[in-house]
Parts: structure tokens; C-alpha cells; sequence
């Protein structure tokens, strides 16, 4: 079985994305799906509809949003029957998502809800019992909770490029985020015992 773990062409480790455009395209749940694919491999419109079970004109149109979000390129081409058959590739393996608002003021920002996401995603295999999954809470500076979540994306970046094999897929989701979760106070120092 041929080792997947890295794309077959190359791209950017990190690319920050913030323009309207972009998290337009992001939002939509197919076509993270074809970003998602294309981690493994560059692929042409019809083995990503293949994969996704839908229509060909449908991720035509998917990967046009992306290739003009500038999320996606045409990464080689190769000649079937006077036709030129397009590869698809990302431009980053790590899509940095900033936020935008909608409008002026303090609107909430305009981007995906990964936690959400995988949430419904999970749902089927939590009334399994084949989740597994983890929350802490932990008060920390906002520098280390910065450094923190560095260790998590080269750890999605890690799984990311497993080599592919197996017959189900696994999802694997992370988030940081402030909380109004109760902590305790500071410990006061220990008092001196008294012989």
C-alpha cells in the first residue's frame, strides 16, 4: 500500500486567512470536505466528487469558489483523450483563520465554528460508545495558551499526514478558548507550625 502521509505536490505550512472571500469559502461544510481530501493527494474534480458522493457539476462549482478564494490551484495537469485534466491541490496545509466582522461595530465575527462542527460530526459515534474525547480547564497566561495551541496544530499537522489506510475515517478536532469556568483562588503560603 502506497505511503500517503504528505500531499504529492507542494504548498505553504501556514497561510493566513482573513478576507471576506475566503472565510466565505470556507464556511461551507463541502468544501471543507474537499480541503480535507486534498491533504492526502491532488486530485482531479471527478475523483473528489467520486469520494463525495455528488454530482460533478457540484464540485465543479465548490472547487471554483475555492481556486478564487485562492484556498485551492491547479497543481499539474495531464492529457486524457484532447482533454487536459486538472489536478487540484491547497495552497497551505494550515488554513489560519482570522476574524472579519460584517459590519462596523461589535458584531460577532464571521468564521466557522470547528467545535461545532465536530460536534455534529461526533454524534453518531458517541451513541456508539466509539468516542473518545477530552475537556480541561485550566487558568494559564495568554502567552502560554498561545504556545500551547502552536504543540496542537504540528499535532493536526502530525495526524493530518498518517499514512492513509483502513476503512474508516477519524476525525480529529481541537479547540482553545476563553471560559467564564470557575477557578480556585490563588493558595495562600503554608503557615509555619509552632513546636
Amino acid at each position: 500500500m502506497p505511503n500517503n502521509s504528505r500531499p504529492d505536490y507542494d504548498l505553504a505550512d501556514i497561510a493566513d486567512v482573513t478576507a471576506p472571500a475566503q472565510l466565505r469559502a470556507l464556511a461551507s461544510p463541502l468544501r471543507d470536505a474537499i480541503l480535507e481530501l486534498l491533504l492526502e493527494r491532488a486530485a482531479t474534480v471527478s475523483e473528489l466528487a467520486s469520494a463525495l458522493g455528488r454530482p460533478k457539476s457540484t464540485v465543479a462549482h465548490h472547487v471554483s469558489v475555492l481556486v478564487d478564494a485562492q484556498l485551492l490551484r491547479v497543481v499539474r495537469t495531464r492529457r486524457v483523450r484532447a482533454i487536459d485534466e486538472r489536478y487540484y491541490g491547497r495552497t497551505a496545509r494550515i488554513f489560519r483563520v482570522g476574524t472579519v466582522s460584517l459590519t462596523d461595530g461589535p458584531t460577532a465575527p464571521y468564521c466557522n465554528n470547528d467545535l461545532a462542527t465536530a460536534a455534529a460530526e461526533s454524534a453518531p459515534a458517541h451513541q456508539a460508545d466509539q468516542l473518545s474525547s477530552i475537556v480541561r480547564h485550566v487558568r494559564i497566561p495568554r502567552e502560554q495558551a498561545r504556545e500551547f495551541w502552536a504543540r496542537v496544530l504540528e499535532l493536526a499537522n502530525d495526524y493530518a499526514q498518517l499514512p492513509r489506510g483502513g476503512d474508516v475515517v477519524y476525525g480529529f478536532a481541537a479547540g482553545l478558548y476563553p471560559t467564564d469556568y470557575p477557578a480556585l483562588p490563588e493558595a495562600e503560603p503554608a503557615a509555619e507550625d509552632p513546636d
